[in-house]
């Protein structure tokens, strides 16, 4: 059998150092985590002087009191209303995307690239009277509009009566125009007979 091999004794003057080292070592970083909980991070109440690029329009008005829209009750007694006022009582209660029509007036003659130049013209100036509409040509005598806010069809209505080429407006089951004119089917038709009457006279003219 191997002999056993002697074991070295620590010195307990040493293990005691050890031991106080860690100690010491512990203290230490207890100490500083300490002090960074403890740390508090300064925060101005007053911000005017701030500037910050990111700062945007939400976030300014976020906490401020919103100003409510005026309560307009409907009528409750529409045997006092006119047809008109009815209508444009109706209109103005709209909600969610309307589309409609717009007659242009008859007797002139138009090119389809005429028509889109008026869409064009009326979707620009309608945009300045922050009114989201947009207009697209059907056909020589014919404009088609669109809009997201129902509510502003009354505004676009007299938008469109105050446009020389508009005759006749149609939103929804409801036609409008100028007081005093007559329907554009009316106008239509006395134009048509009075062409019509034309080339009947131009053919007898020339069989005699």
């Amino acid at each position: 059998m191997k002999p056993f091999l002697p074991i070295k004794m620590v010195n307990p003057t040493a293990r005691f150092h050890l031991l106080l080292l860690l100690l010491l070592l512990v203290a230490t970083q207890t100490c500083r985590i300490y002090r960074f909980s403890e740390a508090k991070v300064h925060i101005p109440d007053e911000l005017d002087d701030v500037v910050d690029d990111e700062e945007d329009e939400a976030w300014r008005e976020w906490g401020k009191p919103k100003n409510q829209p005026e309560f307009d009750p409907p009528p409750t007694d529409f045997t006092k209303m006119g047809l008109q006022e009815m209508q444009d009582e109706m209109m103005k209660r709209q909600q969610g995307p309307v589309f409609g029509f717009v007659k242009l007036r008859p007797g002139t003659p138009r090119t389809p690239e005429t028509v889109s130049e008026i869409a064009v013209k009326w979707t620009k100036v309608a945009r300045t009277g922050a009114i989201e509409a947009k207009f697209s040509g059907v056909d020589v005598s014919t404009i088609m509009f669109t809009m997201q806010k129902g509510q502003d069809a009354l505004e676009l209505k007299e938008f469109l009566l105050s446009q020389s080429e508009a005759y006749e407006i149609k939103i929804g089951d409801q036609l409008f125009r100028r007081p005093g004119d007559p329907s554009f089917e009316e106008v239509f038709e006395k134009l048509q007979a009075e062409k019509n009457k034309g080339h009947v006279a131009s053919e007898k003219h020339q069989e005699l």
